[in-house]
């Protein structure tokens, strides 16, 4: 995603900004919602709200009751979300895998790509165990500090390495963390050399987490898969067997996006 997307700057349109800010309003209340309430909500005069509601309206972004003329989210936003979901094609794709690797190893899966300089979990399939893990599906988490993340990162540009630390910095989180660039900066070298990365408790204690990046048909790294668990479970020879299967697992999906080149692990 290009960085200029991800931050705010002089470029934005005022009004466009508004209207989105307005839909925001209506999502997070989830209900139906009178002139005044929207208006209240955003600290804005009714004059304003109206005007920016009407053309959302005609555009059928927002729906108006006839019944009681409170407003909600429109027809069209649902069509464009759907729109959205064929395109992200990912998911469809790895799932089946996901679900394989998860009846082999009976551990947490997860299928993550890089957002704004941060790790956007858009598929996960729970462990068996008793175990509570801070990524859900359309959360956000540091990139430096988890397995995914790494991967990621490790295949990204110079400049957008650079773009993103700055932006996000490298702020502890255990004991573990990495919070110096140089190390970082070995780490990812050492990631793309061995083509897999690991969280060794370094976003939670007791977490342990192996990531392996997915290749599309460019030989581009877009996506990454990851398997983890409880720290003391992933380790010996049992961490060897679930890296194994964690390879095998990317580089099938790999090839399911349209990777011809084999990786070698």
């Amino acid at each position: 995603m290009s960085n200029a997307i991800c931050e705010r700057n002089t470029a934005h349109v005022l009004s466009v900004d508004r209207a989105l800010l307005l839909l925001d309003i209506l999502a997070k209340e989830g209900r139906e919602m009178r002139l005044t309430e929207i208006a209240n909500a955003l600290s804005w005069p009714k004059t304003t709200v109206h005007g920016l509601i009407v053309t959302l309206r005609d555009r059928q972004y927002v729906d108006q009751s006839p019944a009681t003329g409170r407003y909600r989210l429109g027809v069209k936003l649902f069509e464009l979300g759907n729109i959205v979901a064929r395109n992200w094609d990912i998911r469809a794709i790895a799932k089946p895998a996901m679900q394989q690797l998860s009846n082999r190893l009976g551990e947490t899966i997860q299928l993550a790509t890089e957002s704004c300089g941060e790790v956007l979990y858009i598929e996960k399939l729970d462990s068996t165990h008793m175990m509570r893990i801070v990524s859900e599906i359309g959360a956000r988490l540091p990139m430096h500090c988890t397995g995914l993340g790494k991967v990621l990162l490790a295949y990204q540009d110079h400049l957008k390495i650079k773009w993103i630390i700055a932006k996000h910095g490298l702020r502890k989180m255990t004991a573990n963390t990495i919070t110096d660039r140089d190390t970082l900066d070995r780490e990812l070298v050492k990631i793309r050399q061995q083509g897999f990365a690991i969280d060794d408790r370094e976003i939670m204690d007791n977490l342990r987490c192996v990531a392996a990046p997915i290749y599309n048909s460019d030989g581009n790294v877009e996506y990454a898969i990851s398997v983890s668990g409880f720290a003391g479970n992933l380790n010996g020879v049992r961490f060897d067997i679930v890296r194994e299967e964690l390879l095998k697992t990317a580089q099938s999906i790999s090839h399911m996006m349209g990777h011809r080149t084999p990786v070698s692990f």
